[in-house]
């Protein structure tokens, strides 16, 4: 069952609600982020809104798929503490980009790699995909033990490829291969 696949030991994902609007909103507009996202202006609300009316659209429409990750508490409330990206999804090479961002104060507590399995078994096992990728900053270091540590290789690096504002830094390019061709 897919709803069993997005759900772990600790965490669940679930697709964007227009109650996640004001969340989306703080997190796409942190600027401590947006390094890592690639982003260079702040968002709108009604940018956000459109993005979350826009997400119910099927990954092979829209190409792109954001879960939430929510973490159940024991008295069977949920928190929301980050989200989880494909992006680039390409149905003929059957791969796609991905990403994740949690909460600061919730990092360091195991959620990232819990998250990063669900979607590699959902990715796996309903989109059949054959690969994951990602990039990262050679300066991210939590980021590459995370990826490293679910099973990502380093495949390639991009020399001076991001500019940090004083000097150049490399970028990583990491993938999984989750089928064997």
């Amino acid at each position: 069952m897919i709803q069993d696949l997005l759900t772990g030991r600790d965490l669940k994902l679930r697709a964007v609600e227009p109650d996640d609007v004001d969340l989306l909103l703080e997190w796409e507009n942190d600027p401590s982020i947006w390094k890592v996202s690639n982003t260079l202006a702040p968002f709108s609300r009604f940018e956000i809104e459109e993005y979350v009316l826009d997400a119910k659209r099927d990954i092979f429409a829209a190409r792109q798929l954001r879960l939430m990750i929510d973490l159940l508490l024991p008295n069977g409330k949920i928190r929301t503490v980050g989200t989880i990206d494909l992006f680039d999804f390409d149905p003929v090479n059957l791969r796609a980009g991905i990403g994740i961002m949690i909460r600061s104060e919730y990092r360091g507590e195991g959620y990232a790699p819990e998250a990063l399995r669900l979607m590699i078994g959902y990715s796996t096992e309903v989109l059949h995909l054959h690969q994951l990728y990602c990039n990262i900053s050679a300066e991210n270091e939590i980021s590459i033990r995370l990826f490293e540590k679910t099973g990502f290789v380093r495949c390639g690096r991009k020399k001076e490829w991001l500019n940090s504002g004083f000097t150049w830094v490399d970028e990583y390019m990491y993938q999984l291969i989750l089928q064997k061709g």
